[in-house]
């Protein structure tokens, strides 16, 4: 929906440009003509020849002609290709108008409109570069054309204007790409801000009625533990991960707002060996085998292990959950150059398409069917605090490779 309703924006924007240089077009063209041909040809006292001379009054119907087919096109929703119609229409009939004129002839090259200046300085409004290279060879390409087959060097000074006008154009070209390029970086975090600032009241609101009930059980949990010491090994467990689902409702509280990290020097590979225990079981339900590979020794990192635990508890789950029948995850730790942690995940489960891929990590977007999406958020989130880098690769079919990369010393 988001993207329909950007591209239908880009087209109204296209119109609306297409139309304004439509209207300069014919009036500049026509405009140029008689003030050339009429007022500056009759005060000078010289004749009119332009209706007797190459394409003469056919030239101005071929050019009105091209108006019913750019209007066609912009009713059919295609506004993009008006532009390349109208700029290489001209050129066509401009190569063709002077040929006639000139060629098996002695006059000296003197044509061209103004309008071909228009084609130019107009082309940064459409924020397109192609275009922008379209007009600059076409335009030029024409006059080294008619120079060479006409063999008249007075060609070059209209080149050496347009190469003039295309350095100052395209130097606004690269200005407007970049001032939208900058605009829409800021009204993307701008939208993903009101969304976290949506979950955090969201969170905040139904917080405390989370916590009633995981203190009950956190309470039971620890006085079982006390009553029965020796009968289960599993009350460690449950008591921390109570005090970890307790700490995903914090996050999220928080996930909207600014907060400092307390950074500690922590031991990746107890991190992820922690995290494995965590998520065994579940991977033995699905008939999945965890293979680690550590790549050390590896040196402690700065980091809050509270959050980076519970970032590889949602990536192993993830994989986990991808292979429907069973599978291989391939862990690997290793320390890249530079003084980066490198942490990647790869599974062997149903893969997800690149379409999808740069949506993961917003707010309630999901390809589980009963998920919700806040887990890679609030992983991608944690990263990002942790002035890391957090990148997914995957292929239908073929599985997903997930890579964390963290910095080892926090500044």
């Amino acid at each position: 929906m988001k993207e329909g309703f950007r591209n239908q924006k880009l087209i109204f924007e296209e119109k609306k440009a297409i139309k304004l240089f439509l209207w300069l077009f014919y009036i500049i063209y026509f405009s140029f003509d008689f003030f050339y041909y009429y007022i500056y040809s009759f005060s000078n006292g010289k004749k009119l020849t332009i209706l007797h001379e190459g394409l003469g009054i056919w030239l101005y119907f071929l050019l009105i002609g091209l108006l019913p087919i750019g209007v066609y096109f912009l009713k059919k929703g295609n506004p993009y290709i008006v532009k390349y119609l109208f700029l290489y229409g001209y050129i066509l009939f401009d190569i063709i108008d002077c040929l006639m004129i000139y060629l098996g002839t002695t006059k000296p090259f003197a044509t061209g409109n103004v309008v071909e200046i228009l084609f130019i300085v107009f082309s940064p409004v459409f924020v397109n570069k192609r275009f922008f290279w379209n007009v600059t060879l076409g335009l030029i390409g024409k006059d080294l054309f008619l120079g060479i087959i006409l063999h008249d060097y007075r060609v070059l000074l209209p080149v050496l204007i347009f190469a003039i006008i295309d350095a100052i154009a395209f130097i606004l070209l690269i200005r407007f790409n970049s001032y939208i390029d900058s605009l829409t970086h800021v009204l993307d975090e701008l939208r993903q801000k009101e969304k976290l600032a949506v979950i955090g009241q969201m969170a905040a609101a139904i917080g405390h009625e989370i916590r009633n009930p995981l203190s009950s059980l956190k309470g039971f949990t620890q006085l079982q533990k006390e009553r029965y010491p020796n009968t289960n090994d599993f009350y460690p467990i449950m008591i921390q991960e109570i005090d970890r689902i307790n700490s995903i409702v914090n996050d999220l509280m928080y996930l909207g707002k600014p907060r400092a990290i307390e950074y500690v020097k922590s031991n990746i590979e107890e991190i992820i060996a922690y995290t494995l225990s965590i998520t065994q079981q579940q991977a033995e339900r699905h008939a999945v085998v965890m293979e680690t590979l550590i790549e050390g020794p590896l040196p402690p990192i700065d980091c809050d292990a509270k959050q980076l635990k519970q970032v590889f508890i949602n990536l192993f789950k993830n994989a986990i959950e991808a292979m429907t029948e069973g599978g291989k995850i391939k862990i690997n730790a290793k320390v890249l150059k530079g003084q980066k942690m490198y942490i990647s995940i790869q599974d062997e489960g149903c893969g997800i398409s690149e379409e999808v891929i740069p949506n993961l990590g917003e707010p309630f977007y999901t390809t589980k069917k009963d998920g919700t999406g806040l887990g890679l958020m609030v992983s991608n989130q944690i990263i990002k605090d942790h002035k890391g880098s957090f990148n997914i690769r995957s292929h239908i079919g073929k599985g997903t490779k997930v890579e964390v990369i963290l910095p080892i010393f926090q500044n």
